[in-house]
């Protein structure tokens, strides 16, 4: 070991010890998950019992969690968005006991509308205590690959997309969080932060492997496996030209990039003839150049989600990177983090029970008018439930439609696995496709590309390079393939609109365009009543679904052809 990895290494191990000490302490609590839980929810009310929504909600009649159940219904982020509304106005105290809020984090919702979610300094904090305790745990459970003080590659998003009425920043959490380190810190990241102000997702790519390319690193983080996989092929696609700019210390001038990011990446392109020549011999002699090729397969480990549909680009991992540990990154969103992993190769973390206060509605339960809620050692080993949270930064019983399952217990605190984003969306690259957003693009595209659609549905297709969206038609539907063409494309752009999430997983390439499935006249009709079998419900409460989550489907499904933008056999 050199004398400067032997310092950086023991500067690491300095860092980290109030951290180790915080890690000990949670993993103590949590063997005592009610009491923590009560204790931290009765705070929040304290707290926040003088802003709007506390005045709204009596929240200083709140002395226990019966009390404050009863003043606070289970609701979706629609409820709480009038008092959002005001803070981005200008009104800090409608939501927030203090004033500062230092962005609101963007995320997508079950409407056209974007989301904000505020940070104020609460959020922050369980942000960062989450993320130090998730790595350190990382870090000691992989003393033997040496990744201590190594180089990461992480993709994250633009923190300042726009600013609302008040001048609050509206962007990307990991963003901002990677905008705002310590300078330290900051060296331990190989791409800049300011990357994700790249508008063009190929562009993005190849910039953050220009910059990664010089430095010996450790880790891949994304949310999203496809993320990792697109950013493996873009280094075998575009192998020539960034080992041509390894060498000459360039970056490629046909980039579509905005001319203040080409001068701001000028210090992280740095020169180096001898790599460039040792991994172009290595692409020649292989005709390839994967990550595994270019970093030591030895040393690597891959961060991102494992869970819900995410199966299918792990699968593909290894043959760009090699037999790397993954470790999950936990269930978090924009509006917070849920759990936190301490094992690799699976999706199950341990629930949060410092940063928020937890609430559960079994599966079975989540449309009953008064469905059974339970609070976080109530839950059973092998149940799903409905996830609830309670936050110090305005989130109140916030139904996510998270649907979680509990895999074992740290102490008496559940460890939970993410199965789905509730009972009506589909989520094969991370764009949360609600049937909202299915039926909303469905009734504005008809408009301009009339079709006899008599009965639809909209369903993932998993495919290993480009995977996509299969609206599943009746022959007697397709009188003119030309005009279904046309509707394909128009639909497509449409759910864009109404979904950014999806928009972008089209435009980075993670996902195809939609397909039409063709299927045999009556299968509709025999399908819903066959479901109606299994259910046990009415058919005067029935409602055909038009989005299904279910991956599966295509494979059971009777396709007689595919029709696309391009020829596709089914």
């Amino acid at each position: 070991m050199s004398l400067k990895r032997f310092l950086l290494v023991r500067l690491g191990r300095l860092i980290s010890y109030p951290i180790r000490r915080q890690l000990r302490l949670f993993e103590a609590a949590c063997h005592q998950p009610e009491a923590v839980q009560t204790a931290l929810l009765l705070d929040i009310v304290r707290q926040q019992q003088g802003t709007a929504f506390g005045r709204d909600h009596r929240f200083d009649l709140v002395r226990s969690v019966a009390d404050f159940r009863r003043q606070v219904p289970v609701a979706p982020y629609e409820y709480v968005a009038p008092y959002i509304e005001r803070v981005a106005q200008g009104e800090w105290s409608a939501l927030l006991s203090t004033p500062r809020i230092h962005l609101f984090a963007l995320t997508s919702g079950t409407t056209a509308r974007r989301k904000l979610i505020p940070v104020n300094d609460a959020y922050l904090q369980a942000y960062r205590r989450g993320w130090n305790m998730w790595g350190v745990k990382m870090y000691r459970d992989h003393r033997e690959r040496k990744i201590a003080m190594r180089p990461i590659v992480q993709l994250a998003g633009d923190p300042e997309e726009f600013h609302t009425p008040a001048g609050i920043p509206c962007g990307n959490l990991s963003g901002y969080t990677a905008m705002v380190q310590k300078r330290l810190i900051r060296w331990m990241y190989a791409v800049p932060y300011f990357i994700g102000k790249i508008p063009q997702a190929r562009s993005r790519y190849y910039v953050a492997l220009r910059c990664a390319l010089p430095r010996n690193v450790s880790q891949f983080l994304a949310a999203n496996p496809s993320t990792l996989l697109q950013l493996a092929r873009t280094l075998d696609s575009e192998k020539e030209a960034l080992l041509r700019d390894l060498h000459d210390g360039t970056l490629r001038t046909d980039l579509e990039l905005p001319a203040a990011i080409r001068a701001l990446l000028r210090p992280y392109l740095r020169r180096d003839p001898q790599r460039a020549r040792q991994l172009g011999q290595l692409a020649d002699k292989t005709g390839r150049l994967y990550p595994a090729d270019v970093w030591p397969a030895s040393s690597i480990i891959l961060n991102c989600w494992t869970g819900g549909s995410m199966g299918h680009y792990l699968r593909l991992l290894p043959d760009y990177y090699g037999p790397a540990p993954i470790r999950d990154l936990g269930l978090l969103a924009s509006e917070g983090r849920m759990t936190i992993p301490f094992q690799d190769h699976t999706p199950a973390g341990v629930l949060d029970i410092w940063s928020h206060y937890f609430e559960f509605i079994p599966e079975g339960e989540i449309d009953a008018p008064s469905p059974t809620v339970l609070q976080a050692h109530e839950l059973e080993e092998g149940r799903s439930y409905y996830l609830l949270l309670t936050t110090a930064y305005g989130l109140y019983r916030y139904h996510i439609s998270d649907l979680v399952r509990v895999t074992g217990y740290l102490g008496r605190t559940p460890l939970l696995e993410f199965l789905s984003k509730g009972h009506r969306f589909a989520n094969l690259t991370g764009e949360k496709l609600s049937e909202y957003h299915v039926t909303q693009a469905m009734t504005a595209v008809l408009r301009q590309w009339p079709q006899p659609i008599s009965c639809y549905s909209l369903a993932p297709v998993w495919d290993d390079q480009q995977p996509y969206y299969g609206l599943f038609l009746e022959e007697s539907d397709v009188r003119d393939e030309e005009l279904l063409r046309r509707f394909l494309a128009a639909y497509d752009r449409q759910l864009g609109q109404e979904n950014i999430e999806y928009a972008a997983k089209r435009a980075s390439g993670r996902l195809g365009p939609v397909h039409a499935l063709i299927v045999p006249n009556g299968f509709w009709t025999s399908w819903d009543h066959n479901r109606l079998q299994q259910s046990g419900g009415s058919p005067e409460q029935y409602k055909h679904p038009c989005l299904l989550s279910d991956l599966t489907f295509r494979q059971t499904a009777p396709v007689c052809r595919c029709v696309a933008p391009q020829a596709c056999s089914a």
